[in-house]
């Protein structure tokens, strides 16, 4: 899961598994698998990086159970 900010300011929670593609359409759009669209106020190169710091948590917590 990563937090990013809606334009209105409020933050939001995204199950970074669900994200199919990142844009930026000027403001940044995060297309999830499930068909909904959400306008954040990140930029795609923060969303990327926050989307590859989740995937490292997910590797790092599952490598030290095994």
């Amino acid at each position: 899961m990563i937090r990013v900010t809606r334009l209105n300011g409020l933050p939001v929670i995204i199950n970074a598994d669900l994200i199919k593609f990142i844009e930026a359409t000027p403001d940044t759009l995060v297309s999830l698998t499930t068909g909904e669209k959400i306008m954040v106020k990140e930029t795609v190169e923060v969303v990327a990086e926050l989307v590859l710091g989740y995937r490292r948590r997910v590797e790092r917590t599952s490598s030290e159970r095994d």
